[in-house]
């Protein structure tokens, strides 16, 4: 038998894949069960209901979120390259073979209405980005208006990829946030 953190990592990486390929409603336990190979038993005393089990996901695309993006940063040599770097780490993931869009946008979309605890997951994440996003530009003494500016670029970019299945939609939107930010930094901007 597998020890508790095993089987939450199992039903989580399973309930992830499965939700983000195929949509949450879409997906009964009994697919996770079979896929994970957890008994529904157990799959229920790890998360006591389906809305548990999605914010499980939520939570491990955060991570993956977060990770991805600190990879992208790490890379940055300067301020500006820091602003820029979601969108590096943006161009990486629309060329994944699996790519869907935005899971916490697709999870809004499907279950807001129905879960008040999914919505503020996928608000929290969203909230916590345009932070991030606003941290880069102050570090690298820039307006406040252009934060908003670069994050809806980004999200944006994942709508626009997933539907269009181009993952060219990264560099676009990349090359935006560039005008942007060189706009924000001109003198004529008189920041």
């Amino acid at each position: 038998m597998i020890d508790e953190e095993t089987a939450r990592d199992q039903v989580v990486s399973t309930a992830d894949r499965l939700f983000y390929a195929h949509g949450v409603q879409a997906v009964g336990m009994d697919a996770v069960r079979t896929e994970a190979g957890v008994s529904l038993k157990r799959i229920y005393a790890l998360f006591p209901s389906k809305d548990d089990l999605v914010l499980a996901v939520l939570r491990h695309r955060t991570e993956q979120w977060d990770a991805g993006v600190a990879r992208a940063l790490a890379a940055a040599r300067t301020p500006r390259d820091r602003m820029l770097a979601v969108f590096d780490f943006l161009a990486e993931w629309f060329r994944e073979d699996d790519f869907r869009g935005c899971a916490f946008i697709n999870f809004f979309g499907e279950l807001a209405g129905g879960s008040s605890r999914v919505a503020e997951a996928v608000r929290e994440q969203k909230t916590s980005f345009q932070r991030h996003v606003a941290d880069l530009v102050r570090e690298a003494g820039g307006p406040g208006y252009l934060a908003p500016q670069l994050a809806l670029l980004a999200e944006g970019a994942q709508t626009t990829a997933a539907i269009t299945g181009d993952p060219a939609t990264a560099a676009h939107a990349r090359a935006a946030a560039e005008t942007l930010i060189g706009a924000a930094f001109s003198p004529a901007s008189g920041f």
